[in-house]
């Protein structure tokens, strides 16, 4: 591949643990991966018996991931992804999309789980005429993040910054706010805002989490929509807004999807 970039050079610094789940794999386990262990399909199944729709909401965020990419490579020109916390690699990632409608994409994968390190080979495969490459990195540095981005795309020519699934990590509403406008500042007029997250519209779901929570991984928060809409602003939201992520612009690939889950989203524009 002529023009692949290479890794980042850092090496995972503590292993891989598998006692305790994580939600990565976990997702994964729900997509229907493989990248998981007992632990984690264990918990899984666990958040299953509280909260079925689980797995239709897991499907219902990566739909969204793909539209939203596709819209933006295909309708907006967009030829630069920053994608934050991708997790493990599983059928039709970030690169895939974008190079399907244009080749020449640019795509930074960011992580810092030693499991989706491990997979980065995976993610770094790229059409000789783009560049895929992954980034070791924490979402609570953005300036690591956007030096190290840097060195791949040209943060003079619009970006789309994509936060899937991981600022519920961020266990304060604020500092996450802050993370985000962080990110945003960093990028040109013509760049966008992915973001997705869980909310707390569902009492199985919020027990569901609770027991996650409770059982020692990295806990994760629930959010109303209205704080999920607060992470968008002063952009410009496409429409229809911050939304059920299978009401965002469906598509046939959403058929059988419910109109609602608790997975909400928006794509926003920087002028």
């Amino acid at each position: 591949m002529t023009d692949q970039a290479e890794n980042s050079g850092q090496e995972p610094l503590t292993k891989i643990d598998t006692s305790v789940p994580h939600s990565a794999r976990i997702w994964n386990y729900w997509l229907g991966g493989k990248d998981n262990y007992e632990v984690d399909r264990v918990a899984g199944d666990a958040f299953r018996e509280i909260f079925p729709g689980i797995e239709t909401g897991a499907r219902a965020a990566r739909y969204f991931l793909a539209r939203a990419v596709r819209h933006l490579a295909a309708e907006e020109g967009i030829r630069q992804f920053l994608d934050i916390g991708t997790g493990l690699p599983n059928v039709d990632n970030t690169h895939q999309i974008a190079q399907r409608v244009a080749p020449e994409s640019r795509i930074v994968y960011v992580d810092n789980d030693p499991l989706v390190l491990a997979h980065a080979r995976a993610l770094l495969t790229s059409t000789p005429e783009g560049v895929t490459n992954y980034v070791d990195a924490n979402l609570r540095d953005p300036e690591t993040i956007v030096r190290e981005a840097g060195k791949t795309l040209d943060f003079d020519q619009p970006v789309a910054l994509m936060l899937m699934g991981i600022l519920g990590h961020i266990e304060d509403h604020d500092e996450a706010r802050s993370i985000v406008r962080q990110l945003v500042d960093a990028l040109p007029p013509g760049s966008y805002l992915v973001q997705y997250d869980s909310t707390d519209t569902s009492e199985e779901y919020v027990q569901a989490i609770q027991q996650y929570n409770d059982g020692g991984s990295v806990p994760y928060i629930l959010r109303s929509p209205e704080q999920i809409a607060r992470y968008f602003d002063g952009l410009e939201l496409l429409e229809p807004g911050v939304t059920s992520c299978s009401r965002w612009r469906p598509d046939a690939e959403a058929l059988g999807l419910p109109a609602e889950v608790h997975q909400y989203g928006g794509v926003a524009l920087k002028r």
